[in-house]
């Protein structure tokens, strides 16, 4: 073992739930479909979690034809969890239940959404103004459950950087973990952020330091596997959730695993190492959505598969243009079809409204 594997060789337990490494394909409105969860595991995500679903459309989707893919959980995609956010506490009980009976592992509870529809409903990361329902939240669906499912949280570090702000998180942190709460996932930026800045690591630090021996997963700011390690190292989180820096780049599970163990940094994906994950994404997206559905939901992940690639802007307008199956692969035989390397994963600030989950 080298001596960078032993200052991280903690793995990451989840209540019952014992995972093989650190590294969390987190929630992403948009983008954390069956297709993408599949993709993150097979490239060594320990566990992943289902893009964020309201109480309310939980307690009344049919979970059949175009909703099925919502509620699909095969026996290759343990553990996974599901992510619900609301703004009634009444209404969340049923909705766990129902996603534990759907064969999710876990409960994720949505205390971290910024975007305006949210906020507007008095969701997500709007229940960090207000402890009292918020923890009457995590003890309806604490309740509900069975004592077998862990329940967690995704939070952020609070609505604003006020000392307001400041007391109802760990007001509510500490709430939830005297309420039977697993985990607790934080962000380290505000809600009034949104995606504005760097995140505040040094509060994660913090917040770990405060939990002692409860778990806390690490969020923001992790767009290469040397960012997750980093964080790890930096923070002492027990482990991190992966959320931008997982879309269009599986491969930043597979680099993260290697270096947690101790191996160098391997090689970005070649361009043929990216036609087959595309072809591969494709296939999942097809299985999820039908021959008919499945290129609406391709074409926002090529946009960001298009960063890795060593004529990134030129593909990304390429596929820009693709307008059905045979544009698509139209695209993909022009810019796929000769071995060439690939380019690293980088930082990227752009805003997704996928990450507020």
């Amino acid at each position: 073992m080298t001596a960078a594997h032993a200052e991280l060789s903690n793995t990451l337990s989840i209540g019952s739930l014992k995972l093989s490494s650190p590294f969390v394909q987190a929630a992403l409105s948009g983008y954390s479909d069956w297709a993408m969860r599949r993709l993150a595991r097979e490239f060594g995500a320990a566990y992943s979690i289902a893009e964020v679903m309201l109480d309310r459309f939980v307690n009344e989707v049919g979970g059949t034809g175009r909703t099925h893919h919502y509620l699909r959980v095969d026996d290759d995609d343990h553990p996974v969890g599901a992510q619900l956010m609301g703004s009634e506490p009444a209404t969340f009980a049923p909705a766990a239940l129902r996603l534990v009976q759907a064969g999710f592992d876990v409960i994720d509870i949505n205390f971290g959404c910024p975007v305006r529809t949210a906020m507007g409903g008095c969701r997500g990361g709007y229940h960090l103004s207000q402890p009292e329902t918020a923890l009457e939240i995590v003890s309806r669906v604490r309740e509900a459950v069975p004592a077998a499912i862990p329940v967690t949280l995704k939070m952020r570090r609070g609505i604003d950087d006020s000392s307001l702000s400041r007391d109802r998180f760990f007001e509510i942190l500490d709430g939830a973990f005297e309420q039977g709460v697993a985990a607790v996932t934080v962000h380290g930026r505000t809600v009034e952020q949104k995606y504005v800045g760097p995140s505040n690591w040094a509060f994660l630090q913090e917040v770990k330091t405060h939990a002692g021996s409860r778990t806390i997963l690490g969020s923001g700011d992790l767009f290469t596997a040397q960012d997750c390690l980093r964080m790890l190292r930096q923070t002492g989180v027990d482990g991190v959730t992966i959320a931008r820096g997982a879309i269009g780049n599986p491969w930043i599970f597979r680099q993260a695993l290697q270096g947690w163990q101790g191996a160098p940094p391997s090689e970005p994906p070649t361009i043929l190492e990216q036609k087959q994950v595309l072809l591969r994404h494709r296939e999942l997206l097809q299985e999820a959505y039908g021959l008919q559905r499945w290129l609406g939901q391709m074409r926002k992940f090529c946009f960001k598969y298009s960063r890795l690639h060593p004529r990134h802007v030129e593909l990304r307008n390429a596929w820009a243009t693709v307008r059905d199956r045979s544009d698509w692969e139209q695209v993909l035989n022009e810019y796929f079809s000769e071995e060439g390397p690939g380019c690293p994963a980088s930082g990227d600030e752009s805003a997704v409204e996928g990450d507020c989950c």
